[in-house]
């Protein structure tokens, strides 16, 4: 494939997937999804459409109400990395010392922990700051180290809910462009929630738009923009012709 993803091996398989809360709210109903390894699969849809509860579902935080989700890893420590929408670090925590969190959980230290902590602060940027803490970083600093955090283990999955949300849209371009770079670098499956229709054209090779709630998958894109993907990418004729084909389905999803 010209992407490099293998379409052949499943790492994820979600069937019937269905959430209520006790409250009575369905969050989530009938979703059916199957995500190839190596893949970059966008979560596009309204807000309140669940698209964060089905990523809590994904990583075992939370359990649905009916239908099944298969993963061929396991919920061992390190395997599924997590990048949420606030970079949830310790404030009383140098940068290295946040990255190496996902070790110390493990019980896992020692050179080798250091090492790979060391070189993935290098990857998102951050070489020079590794003694700094978090009130000394901006946001797309912290959110690097919150990214640097979920890679450190060299997880097989990613799952990241709105990660650049918060930040200017210079800061947001950047990181997508790093987190592209990452992605090619390292191929983990990753799984971004967005409510960015151009972020998810350029980063994704696969958009799944969800409808209101209850959610449920109302389209599955393949995402033909050439790969590598640079500034170049966003005024393509490609890109701009996914993102106004995204962008039409989602309004749809969204008033049915």
């Amino acid at each position: 494939m010209a992407d490099g993803v293998s379409r052949d091996e499943t790492i994820l398989e979600l069937r019937g997937v269905a959430k209520r809360f006790g409250s009575g709210v369905e969050a989530l109903a009938g979703i059916d999804l199957k995500v190839s390894r190596g893949e970059f699969l966008s979560i596009v849809g309204p807000s309140g459409c669940g698209k964060s509860t089905l990523l809590r579902i994904i990583a075992g935080l939370t359990p649905p109400s009916a239908g099944t989700c298969r993963l061929a890893v396991d919920h061992a420590p390190g395997r599924i990395g997590f990048v949420f929408q606030d970079p949830t670090l310790m404030p009383w925590s140098t940068v290295i010392a946040n990255v190496l969190l996902p070790f110390r959980i493990a019980r896992r230290g020692g050179a080798e922990a250091s090492g790979r902590a060391l070189a993935a602060v290098r990857a998102v940027g951050l070489g020079g700051f590794e003694d700094a803490y978090p009130h000394q970083l901006s946001g797309g600093m912290r959110m690097r180290v919150s990214i640097a955090r979920a890679l450190v283990t060299d997880p097989d999955l990613l799952l990241l809910d709105e990660p650049f949300a918060a930040l200017d849209e210079i800061t947001r371009m950047a990181l997508n462009d790093d987190l592209l770079r990452l992605w090619a670098e390292r191929r983990p499956t990753i799984l971004f929630v967005t409510h960015s229709v151009f972020e998810s054209v350029f980063l994704s090779t696969r958009i799944a738009v969800m409808g209101a709630r209850p959610g449920r998958i109302a389209h599955d894109f393949t995402v033909d923009v050439p790969q590598p993907r640079d500034r170049a990418t966003r005024t393509s004729p490609e890109y701009g012709a996914t993102c106004d084909a995204v962008s039409a389905t989602l309004l749809k999803a969204m008033a049915t």
